[in-house]
């Protein structure tokens, strides 16, 4: 397993990925992704925020990053902090804990940028993708209610966010 940047050349097997995520979320929850914008991940794979995990020369998850996130975090978005977003995992890698091996690369990434946590979030309400990040060594930090602002995705618009963090 190696996590390395995306690529141009991963944006169909990413949106496959994602595709296969949002059709699992569906026969899980009621809040599931609603579709990205391909300019939005290829944006993401240009500033080198896009991560895939390559196990046996395929691509088993994918996942980004930011360093700012004020339209969820509000005004503790100044905490010098790492967010990790939209993890997919290709079905075929279903159960390889990768949640937990991208907290590691986190924690390393995080010392070597500067920053003091790691912080996550997902719709609220998941009892059993919480207990998991529980597991995962994350805080619950509570709920925050969202906004519609044009910049959320659409499956963030007027809902509310479990959030999520380690402090290093």
């Amino acid at each position: 397993m190696i996590i390395l940047h995306s690529t141009l050349e991963d944006l169909d097997s990413i949106f496959k990925i994602y595709d296969d995520a949002t059709a699992y979320q569906k026969k899980q929850t009621i809040n599931y992704w609603k579709g990205f914008e391909r300019s939005l991940v290829k944006k993401e794979i240009e500033e080198q925020r896009q991560y895939k995990i390559i196990v046996d020369g395929e691509i088993a998850c994918v996942f980004v990053i930011t360093y700012a996130d004020p339209l969820i975090w509000k005004e503790r978005d100044v905490d010098p902090s790492i967010y990790i977003h939209r993890i997919a995992t290709n079905p075929s890698f279903r159960g390889s804990s990768f949640v937990k091996q991208i907290i590691e690369w986190a924690k390393v990434h995080a010392k070597e940028t500067g920053k003091e946590f790691i912080r996550m979030d997902t719709t609220a309400g998941n009892d059993k993708l919480n207990n998991y990040y529980f597991n995962c060594g994350f805080e619950d930090k509570g709920i925050t209610l969202m906004g519609f602002e044009e910049e959320l995705p659409l499956h963030y618009r007027g809902g509310s966010l479990n959030l999520f963090e380690i402090k290093l």
